[in-house]
């Protein structure tokens, strides 16, 4: 089993859930904040089968395009999605 923790911008937060419930993936919705311009994100806590990984990784990949804002005079590219995944000892619905 992995955790999947998935840093989203907002614009993007709810394309993504509605795919991942679409398709039986269930989600924490956490609301945070960071990143190069201190916009709002949102993080997704995301636990998925080994082998359910990569689909849940194209489905947030096909919601989540990046962008180009301007921060200043210069214009950057932001968007997209952090991905973490990592390994879980246990998991336990009460």
């Amino acid at each position: 089993m992995k955790l999947i923790i998935a840093i989203i911008e907002n614009d993007f937060t709810s394309k993504v859930i509605k795919s991942l419930t679409s398709n039986k993936y269930r989600t924490t919705k956490l609301s945070s904040t960071g990143g190069f311009l201190k916009s709002g994100n949102t993080t997704l806590l995301i636990g998925v089968e080994d082998h359910k990984v990569d689909d849940v990784i194209r489905l947030i990949e096909e919601e989540c395009k990046d962008k180009k804002v301007m921060n200043g005079k210069d214009e950057i590219t932001v968007g997209g999605a952090n991905l973490f995944i990592l390994d879980m000892d246990s998991f336990k619905r009460i």
